[in-house]
C-alpha cells in the first residue's frame, strides 16, 4: 500500500517470474515436461495425463498446420462446454500460433453470428449438440474450417460409443444438421498423428485470446488478451493462491465453464502450470450427478460462485461428502454473500476466499489471503497490480471514500478488438483501466465493492448488457419501448427485470419471454416483466435505467 499526497493507491507485492516465459505455450511445455505422468484433466470418468495433453494437442496443432490454410495470428473459435476436448484444442491452437476465441456453447444463432463475424474467426471447433445453429449462420461469417466433436470423443471405446449414442439417440440432444465440409475432431487428431508439428514462436506481446465481454451499449466486444496478460495473471494467481497448494498433488473441482475467463485462467493456466489436477464438470446444473461425481474423491480445492455454493449446501447428499482434504475454496464471478460463505464453511469446514476480476484484466485483480479472509471485501491487489478510485471528474479519492475502481498491471488487456474509441474510453493515457465498479479502498489494504457504475447486470457471474436485451425485446411488433435493469436476487445475485410499454394490451409476460428465448441465451432472458404506460426519461428522451433500478431497490422488502 502506498499513499502519496492526494494520490492514495493500493499496490500488491512485486510480480516475479514473468521473464521466465515467452508465451502461454512456453508455460505449457514447462508443465508437461515436469509433470509428465501426473493427471491433468478428468471429465466423466476419463483422465488425461500431462503427457496425453502434450501428445493430443501436438496432433491437433499438426492438423491445423498441414490441413488448413490458417497462419499464426488467425482466430479459431472454440465452442465447447467442460469436456476434455477443450484443453486439447486450446493448447493445440496456441501451439499452431492461433488466437483462441472462447465461445459460450449456450449462445443463440444471433449471438454466434455476431461473435464469429466480429472476431473474423476462420475456423471453429464446435460440439455436435449446437452444430445445427452453426449451419444456419455459417454463411454470415468468415469461417472456412469447421471441426465437430461429440461429447464422448476423447473417451475410450466402448464407453465413447455409449456416451455419444445416449446423447444423440436417447436424450435427443443433437439436432440434425448439415455441414458437408466439416471434419470430425477425432479424425483431425488421427490425421495429425501422422503429420509433423512445427513449433511456432510467439512473444509475450502477441495476441493469445479474444475473450468476449461487453459494455452498456451494443453487442459484446472482444477483449484482446496477450500472452503477457495471461502468463502474468497465471503468476499472479500462483502468488495469491499457490502457497496453499502443493505442486502436482492437488485435485481441484472445476464446475464453472472453461470458456469463461475465470476458469480459463485458473484451471487451464495456473493449475496446469503447477501440475495440478482439474476435474471438469460438464453440466453443473445437474446437481444430483454433480454430487455423485464428487463422491469418494479426495478433492482439495473447489472453484465456484455464490449461486453454486448456495445450491450445493441445500442438498443432503452434498453434506454427506468427505471434505477432510478440502483446504481451498475460491469464489469469483459475482459477489459472495456472507450467508453463502458461512453456510459453506459450516458444511465443508473450509472458508471461502473471494477474489475480484474482469474479462479485461485476465481476470484476477484482487484476492482474499486464505489465512486472513475479510468477508464482504474482494481482498487485496495481487502481485504487480495497483488500484485506485476516482470521482466522476477523474480525481483520485482518498481511502474510505467511494469512487470508480481503476486498475493498472500487466494483466490489463491490450484493448478491445477493432474498437479504438471504446479502448480509449476504458484505458486512460496512463494505463489505468476504468472498471465501472464503485469501490472503497480501506486503509488496511483491502478493497470493498459498493456499487456498479455501469448498467451492466451480473447474473450468476455472467455479464448481461441491457441494450442487447432491449434490442431483442424492441423488435417484437407489440413493443413500443423497453428497459432492462438488474434487481437483487437471492440465488443469482442479480436477476433481469424488464419494463415494457406495449402497443397491445393483450401482450403478456410469457409471450415476451418466449420471444426472448429464441434470441437470447437463457441467463439473458428476463426473470421479471412489468408493463407500464411510460418509462422515465431525461429531457432528451433517454430512458433512465438508474431511476427504474432505484425504484426497485426502494420497493424491496
Amino acid at each position: 500500500m502506498s499513499e502519496h499526497a492526494n494520490n492514495p493507491i493500493l499496490s500488491g507485492p512485486a510480480l516475479e517470474g514473468l521473464d521466465q516465459y515467452h508465451s502461454v505455450t512456453d508455460v505449457f511445455h514447462s508443465a508437461v515436461s515436469r509433470f509428465t505422468q501426473k493427471p491433468a484433466f478428468t471429465c466423466m470418468g476419463k483422465t488425461l495425463t500431462f503427457s496425453d495433453l502434450d501428445r493430443l494437442s501436438a496432433h491437433f496443432a499438426a492438423w491445423l498446420q498441414h490441413e488448413t490454410d490458417l497462419v499464426p495470428g488467425d482466430r479459431i473459435a472454440i465452442q465447447l462446454p467442460n469436456v476434455l476436448q477443450f484443453p486439447v484444442a486450446v493448447f493445440g491452437a496456441m501451439r499452431a500460433g492461433l488466437v483462441v476465441v472462447n465461445t459460450n456453447p449456450l449462445y443463440t444463432e444471433r449471438e454466434m453470428a455476431h461473435q464469429f463475424k466480429d472476431s473474423n474467426a476462420k475456423a471453429i471447433l464446435i460440439l455436435a449438440n449446437m452444430a445445427d445453429k452453426l449451419e444456419k449462420v455459417l454463411d454470415k461469417t468468415d469461417i472456412k474450417h469447421v471441426l465437430v466433436t461429440q461429447l464422448g470423443d476423447l473417451h475410450d471405446a466402448p464407453k465413447r460409443w455409449l456416451i455419444n449414442a445416449v446423447v444423440k439417440h436417447v436424450k435427443k440432444m443433437v439436432p440434425a444438421y448439415s455441414l458437408p465440409s466439416a471434419v470430425g475432431f477425432r479424425d483431425a487428431l488421427k490425421k495429425g498423428a501422422s503429420l509433423k508439428h512445427t513449433p511456432v514462436e510467439r512473444t509475450l506481446d502477441d495476441l493469445a485470446a479474444l475473450q468476449y465481454t461487453g459494455g452498456t451499449t451494443g453487442m459484446p466486444k472482444g477483449a484482446m488478451l496477450t500472452h503477457r496478460n495471461l502468463v502474468a495473471n497465471m503468476l499472479q494467481a500462483r502468488s495469491a493462491i499457490g502457497e496453499h497448494l502443493t505442486d502436482g498433488e492437488e485435485l481441484v473441482i472445476a464446475p464453472l465453464p472453461v470458456y469463461h475467463i475465470y476458469t480459463f485462467t485458473v484451471n487451464c493456466l495456473f493449475l496446469m502450470e503447477t501440475g495440478n489436477h482439474s476435474l471438469l464438470i460438464t453440466n453443473p446444473r445437474d446437481l444430483p450427478n454433480f454430487v455423485k461425481e464428487l463422491k469418494g474423491l479426495p478433492f482439495t480445492g473447489f472453484i465456484g460462485l455464490n449461486t453454486l455454493f448456495n445450491a450445493l449446501c441445500n442438498r443432503d447428499d452434498f453434506k454427506q461428502l468427505d471434505f477432510s482434504k478440502l483446504k481451498l475454496t475460491i469464489s469469483g464471478g459475482m459477489a459472495l454473500t456472507k450467508a453463502a460463505a458461512q453456510r459453506w464453511e459450516e458444511t465443508t469446514g473450509c472458508p471461502i476466499a473471494e477474489g475480484y476480476g474482469l474479462t479485461e484484466t485476465s481476470p484476477i485483480v484482487s484476492f482474499n489471503p486464505n489465512d486472513a479472509i475479510q468477508l464482504g471485501t474482494i481482498g487485496k491487489p495481487v502481485a504487480g497490480t495497483s488500484v485506485k478510485v476516482v470521482d466522476a471528474d477523474g480525481n483520485d479519492m482518498p481511502f474510505g471514500e467511494p469512487g470508480e475502481l481503476c486498475v493498472q498491471g500487466p494483466q490489463v488487456m491490450k484493448g478491445y478488438w477493432q474498437r479504438e474509441e471504446e479502448t480509449r474510453n476504458a484505458i486512460d493515457e496512463n494505463g489505468w483501466f476504468h472498471t465501472g465498479d464503485i469501490a472503497v479502498l480501506q486503509d488496511d489494504g483491502y478493497i470493498k465493492i459498493v456499487d456498479r457504475k455501469k448498467d451492466m447486470i451480473l447474473v450468476s457471474g455472467f455479464n448481461v448488457y441491457p441494450n442487447e436485451v432491449e434490442d431483442v425485446v424492441a423488435a417484437h411488433p407489440d413493443v413500443l419501448e423497453a428497459a432492462a435493469v438488474g434487481v437483487a436476487d437471492e440465488n443469482a445475485g442479480e436477476a433481469i427485470k424488464l419494463f415494457v410499454v406495449s402497443k397491445n394490451s393483450q401482450l403478456d409476460a410469457e409471450t415476451l419471454r418466449a420471444w426472448c428465448k429464441k434470441e437470447l441465451t437463457a441467463y439473458k432472458v428476463p426473470k421479471y416483466i412489468e408493463f407500464r404506460d411510460e418509462l422515465p426519461k431525461t429531457n432528451v428522451g433517454k430512458v433512465l435505467r438508474r431511476q427504474l433500478r432505484d425504484q426497485e431497490t426502494s420497493n424491496a422488502p
